[in-house]
């Protein structure tokens, strides 16, 4: 148990400290409802070779992503708040990252990824129905005492990752809302209504009446069980919205949000961050410096936009000897090391 209010504490080291996080303000508890929270399920296991494996490094997790104390304690506002965490910077600089680091530290299940694009609307974080398939798969039954009975709905049914968030887990899960600025100008608002009602409807479901009905969710093979058309949280899930700052966001978003601007990382973090994905390179260490320290000096001098998976390529391809040669520098520095912002 901490020993203060940090419940996340950006080390990268697995703890249950999310068993002490103190129950919601009054105004964002979601789980009047729930009689036994000890009796709900806990999220899946993290995959050992999945995606925030990669993400994070492997088998050097608890170094590859570095949380500054800024950064902890946003988190930890948004823990406690439960209120939806906001995270804006420059391309590359960790945004994502910091879900995944989240969730592997605290023990939350994989990260429930959404990816916005121009065309994602609030359903399809939600749920998605595959009302054809399901009249298909009605057609091609044979008929049982004289008529033909529908498959079950729940069948065609998928709940999305805002969705698999929003059921009843024993501890919040994360869910990652992936460059919310590309998306249509109406999702913002959209989200509003979730985000402070913890809950929302399938008409599908509640046209059948009250019941219950087992769905598929976004864990791959996951199932759960949805009662009279409805999914209620029991604990408001870890929302994370990054964005790249490519617009503004409604004021009403704002204001319900914990805002979090990511800074371009130190040396020292980067550092941290390329051995946990390269390993310790002491025969090449030199090499490794410089070039980090070129990175760096771009970005703050030149302003240039430059990635840190850019860095990586850069020197994963150097300790493979393209920079033995001059013409091998070049192709680090003109490619793999090219501005963002560079037309």
């Amino acid at each position: 148990m901490p020993d203060n209010w940090l419940i996340y504490q950006g080390t990268g080291v697995p703890h249950p400290c999310i068993e002490a996080l103190p129950p919601a303000p009054v105004w964002r508890a979601f789980g009047d409802w729930v009689e036994r929270k000890d009796e709900l399920p806990r999220p899946p296991a993290e995959d050992a070779e999945g995606l925030t494996a990669r993400r994070l490094g492997r088998l050097r997790q608890a170094t590859a992503y570095q949380a500054d104390e800024r950064e902890v304690q946003l988190v930890n506002l948004a823990l406690h708040l439960r209120r939806p965490l906001l995270i804006t910077g420059k391309p590359g600089v960790g945004k994502s990252t910091l879900a995944y680091a989240v969730a592997h530290e605290l023990g939350l299940g994989p990260v429930l990824r959404w990816p916005i694009s121009s065309r994602s609307t609030l359903r399809d974080g939600l749920y998605t129905y595959d009302a054809i398939g399901r009249l298909h798969e009605a057609g091609i039954r044979a008929p049982q005492d004289g008529q033909r009975q529908p498959p079950a709905i729940g069948q065609f049914l998928r709940l999305g990752p805002l969705g698999t968030a929003l059921l009843p887990w024993r501890v919040p899960r994360v869910v990652l809302i992936d460059e919310i600025d590309k998306s249509d100008i109406d999702l913002p608002n959209d989200l509003l209504n979730v985000f402070e009602e913890g809950e929302f409807e399938i008409p599908e479901l509640q046209r059948l009446g009250p019941g219950a009905q087992e769905v598929s969710t976004a864990d791959p093979g996951r199932t759960a069980i949805v009662r009279d058309g409805q999914v209620r949280c029991a604990d408001f899930p870890l929302v994370v919205l990054t964005s790249n700052g490519e617009r503004e966001f409604p004021s009403a978003l704002l204001r319900r949000c914990v805002r979090l601007e990511i800074q371009p990382p130190t040396e020292e973090r980067l550092a941290a961050m390329v051995a946990a994905h390269l390993g310790e390179d002491v025969a090449g260490d030199s090499r490794r410096t410089a070039l980090i320290s070129e990175f760096l000096r771009r970005q703050r001098e030149d302003g240039a936009e430059l990635a840190n998976d850019q860095l990586l390529n850069a020197l994963l391809m150097t300790e493979r000897g393209l920079w033995d040669g001059g013409a091998g520098r070049d192709v680090i520095h003109d490619v793999l090391l090219r501005p963002l912002n560079e037309s």
